[in-house]
This record gives structure tokens, C-alpha cells and sequence, in this order.
């Protein structure tokens, strides 16, 4: 799969004019990971990647595995981190980029679900930025090596799906199917849930779900839905869609709702947040526009 915009979903690369605005050349699996709740993207820096480049928030637990070159980044409270990375959902706090030295990176998105089943209770404690080695122990650094002798896009990323499917097979710590169900229905309504609602569905109170949930995948299934509903308002926005709209088919109270949210997460306004360059390749790298949850 090639586009016009100097973007690849193979191995091959395509010259590209700076006009098309694009970072990095990208690339993708052709296969699905075999594990769901998992989804991968290679990113290849162009030489352009500015300083202080903001990551936007996700739904998700973000494994950044560099394995060539460098990247630097800093949290929200100045807190520096080099090379790779693992980041809670929603990132925490606001995360910068600050020095970016050619690079190779594979992008792994984990939702909370499956971020429990490949990490275990570590994943849990993600409420901010981890260096990877400090995540994974020695397997960090084996990973990298794996990765790094891998001579394709499409052999790193069945490097990378052994390896998830492995710690699976020997993580043996499954989450409560009620919380599994409680994610999966947030995600399938987009945010659009309230967590009285789901704790009766479940037959349980409204405490025990809130901690159990929050024990298990790391954060408030409040929370959880205010990060879902933030990610698929934010790309209505980048489509072109009006704010008013966004807001109203969202599950906003209104625009203003909207606004604050978009605030909170990016420092940004509606109006402004579509610039992002982070958002910009989301369709491509992800799905996006039109993603499941």
C-alpha cells in the first residue's frame, strides 16, 4: 500500500516533497497482530522531526521501542527520558519531545485490556513515563537487539508479535471479565457511558467497580471514558468536522464541554489542536479516520 503522501505501509520507501507536511515515513503490518488490543506502526524520522513536539493523549498503554538512533523526551513535570519508552494511557502528564537524532522506531499501542494480559500488574502503575529497561528488565535490551538484526518493516513486527504472543502465554494473570467487559463497552460507545449505568448492568456497586478497574487496568473507568471520548472527538476535529457537531454527536454537554476537554489533555483549543503533526498520521499509522475503539 503506497500514498501520495510520501507515507508507506510496506518495506519501500517513496521520495516525498516537503509540501505533503509529513515527519516521518511510515510503515505498517500487512498482517493483524494475532493478539487483540494490539496494534503496531514503524516510524522512520525524515531528518525534520521539530523540537518540542507534543504527543498527543491516547486510549492506550504506548510502547516506544527505538532501535536506531534517538529520541529524548520530557514529561510534564521536566522529567527527561531517552531512547525507549513506555507511556500509561492519557501519557499522564503533557509529554514534549526534545531532541530527536535519526531514527527508527516501532510504535506499539496496547489497549488497557491487553496491556494487562502482556505486562501483567506493571501495567497498572503506568500512570506517567517509564524507560523500557526499567518496564521490561533485560528483555528490553534482547528486544532491541531482535528488532535491530531484523532486516524488514514486516520481520520487525513478527519479531515484535512473537514476542507479545510469548509473554501472554506466560503472564497467566487475567483480568476480571466484568472489567474486561466494562472497557470494551466504553470503547464500543465511544465514552459515551456513565459509570452508575455500567456498575448496574454488572449487578455490582458502583465502588467495587471503580476499584477493581482501576487496580486492574490503571485508571478510573471515569477516566477511562473521558480518554476515549477525548480521542474520537479530537479526530472528528482533525477530519474537518465542526466543533459544535463534534461536541453535540460526542457526548458532550456542549461546545464548551468540548473545549475543556480538549484543553485539559493538550493545552490546545478545538481550533488549534488540528495543527498537531502527532494527529496528522494517525489515518495512516492507525486507521484513523473511523477506528473501532
Amino acid at each position: 500500500m503506497t500514498r501520495n503522501t510520501g507515507v508507506v505501509g510496506t518495506d519501500e520507501r517513496l521520495p516525498a516533497p516537503p509540501a505533503d507536511g509529513m515527519l516521518w515515513d511510515i510503515a505498517t503490518p500487512t498482517l493483524s497482530s494475532r493478539l487483540p488490543g494490539v496494534t503496531m506502526a514503524g516510524f522512520t524520522d525524515r531528518g525534520i522531526t521539530p523540537p518540542a513536539l507534543r504527543l498527543i493523549p491516547h486510549p492506550a498503554v504506548t510502547l516506544i521501542v527505538v532501535f536506531d538512533g534517538s529520541i529524548a523526551v520530557e514529561d510534564g513535570d521536566g522529567r527527561p527520558y531517552r531512547g525507549s519508552f513506555a507511556i500509561g494511557p492519557g501519557y499522564g502528564d503533557a509529554l514534549r519531545a526534545l531532541q530527536v537524532d535519526a531514527f527508527s522506531c516501532l510504535q506499539v499501542r496496547l489497549s488497557p485490556v491487553a496491556a494487562h494480559a502482556l505486562l501483567g500488574g506493571s501495567a497498572a502503575e503506568l500512570d506517567t513515563v517509564i524507560p523500557l529497561d526499567a518496564l521490561l528488565g533485560p528483555d528490553s535490551d534482547r528486544l532491541n537487539d531482535r528488532l535491530a538484526a531484523a532486516g524488514t518493516w514486516q520481520q520487525r513486527f513478527a519479531v515484535l508479535d512473537r514476542w507479545f504472543s510469548d509473554r501472554r502465554a506466560a503472564a497467566g494473570s487475567p483480568i476480571d471479565p466484568e472489567v474486561g467487559w466494562s472497557w470494551q463497552r466504553i470503547a464500543s460507545r465511544r465514552g459515551a457511558v456513565r459509570v452508575e449505568q455500567l456498575a448496574t448492568e454488572l449487578g455490582w456497586s458502583r465502588k467495587r467497580l471503580w476499584s477493581r478497574f482501576g487496580s486492574q487496568l490503571g485508571l478510573s473507568p471515569k477516566r477511562a471514558a473521558k480518554l476515549v471520548r477525548f480521542d474520537h472527538a479530537v479526530h472528528r476535529l482533525v477530519a474537518g468536522g465542526p466543533p459544535a457537531l463534534v461536541a453535540a454527536e460526542g457526548g458532550y454537554a456542549d461546545q464548551s464541554h468540548l473545549h475543556r476537554d480538549v484543553a485539559a489533555f493538550t493545552g490546545l483549543t478545538p481550533g488549534t489542536v488540528t495543527a498537531e503533526p502527532f494527529l496528522a498520521v494517525d489515518d495512516v499509522a492507525w486507521g484513523w479516520p473511523g477506528r473501532g475503539g
